[in-house]
């Protein structure tokens, strides 16, 4: 299958639309430009081997969120529909909620794993990051409510860093300003959220996109590859309840609520399937173009 060299701007424009449109009320998904999708999707169609890496444990509430787990499992499956190698990283707070999420969607559960401890041992060609916190100016992992939660983030972040040495291309998506990738962003978040300046995450990421939540950057992510892929590899009907069920059966709760309900970021299920259904039609608008 030939792959289409570039993302066009007005599918770029289109996704921001879906998915970058502040329905959460931060602000954030404000900042993001049709140049930051277009350069993450041309950059990553080509890889043959991504590690997707996630996972955002709640202290409050000792437990994961529900935001991550879809978005990581339908990238990682997505590269395998396609013919490639991926493999999802987490923590160890973080992976029994990720494997349950990944057998709900048909991801093998094997490749769910805990990140490495060193990059250079997994042979991978590039890393994409959703909804995983990054570290702040101060070296400290803050949630939105300007909680130092350290103590239960291991510095999976620190793969951004050795990528870049070993020139491996990064990607970042994320919701809030805290997750790894929004360093891309930093001058502007500091003067959007002044309040919350100090909680922000300072890593940068070759690419980054800045959305409405985590899980729809990364549907949207899939909607991108799959057209220059020229095939859908993204989430199909039913399986958004499918996986909420099992990580919520697995101890996941809503990172809004911190309660074991079938949301994300208090978004019920009826958005979540219209999101993935407008970026389908999105993706088949284009497709009939080809």
């Amino acid at each position: 299958m030939t792959l289409k060299i570039a993302l066009s701007e007005q599918f770029a424009k289109k996704l921001i639309a879906i998915v970058s449109r502040d329905r959460g009320g931060r602000g954030v998904s404000k900042l993001c430009r049709p140049s930051d999708w277009r350069a993450a999707a041309e950059s990553f169609a080509p890889l043959r081997r991504v590690a997707v890496i996630s996972g955002f444990f709640i202290p409050g509430a000792d437990a994961p969120e529900t935001d991550g787990p879809g978005g990581a499992v339908m990238l990682a499956r997505a590269y395998l529909r396609q013919g490639r190698s991926s493999e999802i990283w987490t923590d160890a707070l973080c992976i029994d909620v990720m494997k349950a999420c990944a057998e709900a969607a048909g991801y093998p559960a094997e490749l769910v794993k805990e990140a490495p401890s060193l990059l250079a041992d997994s042979r991978m060609d590039g890393l994409i990051f959703s909804e995983r916190l990054g570290r702040a100016a101060d070296g400290g992992y803050y949630n939105f409510r300007k909680m130092d939660i350290s103590r239960w983030t291991p510095a999976l972040d620190r793969l951004a860093d050795e990528a870049r040495l070993l020139s491996i291309p990064t990607f970042g998506i994320g919701d809030g300003g805290n997750e790894v990738g929004m360093g891309c962003f930093y001058d502007e978040l500091c003067a959007l959220l002044p309040d919350y300046a100090s909680c922000l995450c300072t890593v940068r990421t070759d690419c980054a996109v800045a959305v409405d939540v985590s899980n729809w950057g990364a549907y949207a992510a899939t909607a991108a590859l799959s057209c220059l892929w020229g095939s859908w590899r993204g989430p199909e009907r039913g399986e958004e309840l499918a996986m909420l069920e099992a990580v919520i059966k697995a101890g996941a709760v809503d990172g809004i609520s911190r309660r074991p309900e079938l949301t994300v970021d208090g978004f019920d299920i009826a958005v979540q399937d219209k999101v993935i259904s407008s970026l389908f039609e999105l993706w088949s608008q284009y497709s009939r173009k080809r």
